[in-house]
């Protein structure tokens, strides 16, 4: 018999009969659509309507990934995570999103950048997707050129770890943020393959999420 073929999720959104605005949020809405699965007979959702994220795994030659510790109100925590932020301008391409917030919250810029891992956020509930950058050889922002911080932002406590450390700390239920988890696993695999597999920064993102209100 021939080697089944490797899997891959298969995009086709189902015919959405009815579509409306549940709750109008600052930074993601509810929408609630009624949508015809064929013989599994029409079904009713609501899930958060997302305009998607970028976060970057930055490592410096040491091998030490930046994280930053942020307060999360939903979960009652402050957590460690990486640089990360939403695809919130018009026609700016993702890996620039990518850059632009490791130097906001980091205060650093990156010589090498590769796609790391795409993920979905909450594929049951939410449509954010997500993509990891690598990003290597780090210089740090001249101190003139520092965006200034504010909100929850002000004062964010930044460390370097070694990847190790931070693989220890997930399998060791000590560090929850799910885009650490999944960056930092991702990283430990590939850099068990001397980094084959990382894809080009430019690489096609089909899964990227629709955005608000399509």
């Amino acid at each position: 018999m021939p080697d089944p073929e490797p899997l891959e999720d298969r995009l086709g959104r189902r015919p959405v009969l009815e579509s409306r605005l549940a709750f109008e949020g600052r930074v993601w809405d509810v929408r609630r659509e009624r949508v015809d699965l064929g013989p599994a007979g029409v079904v009713t959702r609501d899930f958060v309507d997302h305009t998607g994220a970028v976060a970057v795994l930055a490592l410096d030659a040491q091998d030490r990934a930046v994280v930053i510790q942020q307060y999360r109100h939903p979960v009652g925590a402050a957590d460690w995570e990486i640089p990360a932020g939403l695809l919130d301008v018009d026609g700016e391409p993702p890996h620039l999103t990518a850059a632009r917030e490791l130097a906001e919250e980091a205060d650093l810029r990156a010589g090498r950048w590769s796609v790391l891992v795409d993920h979905w956020s909450s594929p049951g509930g939410s449509s954010e997707s997500l993509r990891t950058y690598l990003a290597r050889d780090l210089t740090e922002v001249p101190e003139e050129e520092r965006h200034e911080r504010h909100g929850e932002e002000l004062g964010m406590p930044t460390r370097r770890v070694p990847l190790g450390e931070l693989v220890d700390g997930v399998l060791e239920g000590r560090l929850h943020s799910p885009t650490l988890v999944i960056a930092v696993l991702a990283a430990d695999a590939l850099r068990r393959r001397d980094w084959v597999g990382l894809r080009p920064v430019d690489s096609p993102w089909p899964q990227r999420s629709p955005g608000r209100g399509r």
